[in-house]
């Protein structure tokens, strides 16, 4: 695909001044930088484009071999010319593209910074979890001070120049043979300094304040899934986007139910009367009770599933199950006419053939075989 005349690019006229160049620049780069356009393969390309374009024409060399030679005259797989758009050097390139827009290692009191990204810890029952809810937080946050505009200087004063690096943010030091930049300590990079601070901000330029937010929560969730509201983190400098805030997902412990994955997990107590004879259970589900066939002769730690009643996933696909683990519990603080009934039933057990208890059969006959053998 031929490539765009770099003025068509830049929408400017062949004629226009630095400044003018520059500006357009900055406008496209605000407008497609990959920060501000996640996943969007177009708005890349076109920020590529543009700063391309600002490579060449913000270079003398390189613009005069463009206007006679055209992209042959800057690009060095066509022809001979100024160099090549792509012969800048990396931290050239770098500083003109991240420095003036977003607050690179270009100097200056006005760089462009993007807001940094800010986290929240939710905690939601299970119920609220699996179903989805719309909660409301409150996130600390903070805000241009309104008494001196954001400048953090008393209202009739101004910032001036840094003295140390002349507005510029940067200072170089001299390493040897290298020269080294680096953020101004004077100024902290800002290329300003403030003599006369404002009260209210003590010349930060932004005060402290709560955002109350309605957060989303879609069903099925779990523990450490994020929700990221796009532009609720901390706001950027001088006119630079503002952050995301990300809400990091905490399910409290269940007193009934454990998750894993899609499926529920609850353990059902069951009496010895019920095991032995069968019957029916009435077992919890997130939303309704159900009634839960038990077979007779029933085992501690048998598994019974309930389909289609545990968690639809948060990225769709099919509801899981809640699964009931039966568990056989021993009863306790008889009367003494209970443990005469049970007394009864033990003997009457001992009568019999042993077919009622297989399992305890088996082991004892296991057992007997084991003595003989060792002969104890």
């Amino acid at each position: 695909m031929a490539k765009r005349d770099y003025y068509e690019v830049l929408g400017v006229e062949k004629g226009a001044v630095a400044a003018d160049i520059k500006k357009a620049y900055r406008r496209l780069a605000m407008k497609f930088h990959p920060d501000r356009n996640p996943d969007d393969d177009e708005a890349i390309e076109h920020f590529k484009e543009a700063k391309e374009a600002y490579e060449v024409l913000s270079d003398d060399a390189k613009r005069q071999a463009f206007d006679r030679f055209g992209h042959a005259g800057v690009d060095p797989s066509m022809g001979a010319g100024a160099g090549g758009a792509g012969s800048a050097g990396f931290r050239d390139i770098f500083d003109d593209v991240f420095g003036d827009i977003f607050g690179g290692r270009g100097g200056g009191q006005n760089r462009v910074y993007r807001g940094a990204d800010l986290r929240y810890d939710l905690e939601l029952s299970l119920e609220d979890a699996c179903n989805g809810t719309e909660v409301r937080i409150t996130v600390p946050a903070r805000e241009a001070c309104d008494t001196c505009d954001g400048s953090g200087a008393r209202a009739g004063s101004s910032p001036s120049p840094c003295a140390t690096c002349n507005g510029v943010g940067q200072v170089r030091m001299q390493q040897g043979f290298f020269s080294v930049q680096q953020a101004c300590p004077h100024c902290r990079g800002s290329g300003s300094v403030i003599s006369d601070p404002c009260g209210d901000c003590h010349g930060e330029g932004w005060v402290r304040k709560e955002n109350a937010l309605k957060v989303k929560v879609p069903g099925g969730v779990d523990t450490g899934n994020r929700i990221r509201l796009s532009n609720e983190g901390e706001p950027g400098e001088n006119g630079g986007p503002a952050g995301d805030l990300y809400v990091e997902i905490h399910v409290k412990k269940h007193p009934i139910f454990e998750r894993d994955g899609n499926n529920l997990f609850c353990e059902v107590p069951i009496g010895f009367a019920a095991a032995t004879l069968g019957g029916e259970l009435e077992v919890p589900t997130l939303n309704n009770r159900v009634n839960l066939k038990v077979p007779a002769g029933t085992q501690t730690g048998k598994l019974f599933r309930i389909r289609g009643k545990g968690v639809r996933g948060v990225n769709g696909g099919g509801v899981g199950d809640v699964i009931c683990r039966v568990v056989l519990e021993t009863p306790v603080n008889l009367s003494r006419r209970q443990r005469e009934l049970l007394e009864e039933f033990e003997q009457s057990m001992h009568q019999s053939d042993g077919d009622h208890s297989p399992r305890a059969t088996s082991w004892m006959d296991g057992v007997k075989r084991f003595f003989e053998e060792m002969k104890l």
